[in-house]
């Protein structure tokens, strides 16, 4: 979330427009996010992203399956 919020303020506040300029947005608001978990992690002396807390199916192929009434059980 962190990352999406970064990359949007950054891209509207240098105007990029077109692709490689949204995409070094992009990079530039992924960098933000990498930056700020690294020192949470630090700083809380735990991981963010554990085995435990990963998904392994994206949300958006879950709802595709539940829109398509294939949801599993």
């Amino acid at each position: 979330m962190l990352g999406e919020a970064s990359t949007i303020k950054i891209a509207r506040t240098t105007y990029a427009e077109g692709f490689n300029k949204n995409k070094d947005a992009a990079r530039q608001g992924g960098m933000v996010a990498g930056t700020a978990r690294k020192e949470l992690e630090k700083r809380s002396r735990e991981n963010v992203s554990t085995k435990d807390n990963y998904l392994q199916e994206s949300e958006s192929k879950k709802r595709k399956q539940l829109k398509n009434g294939k949801a599993k059980a």
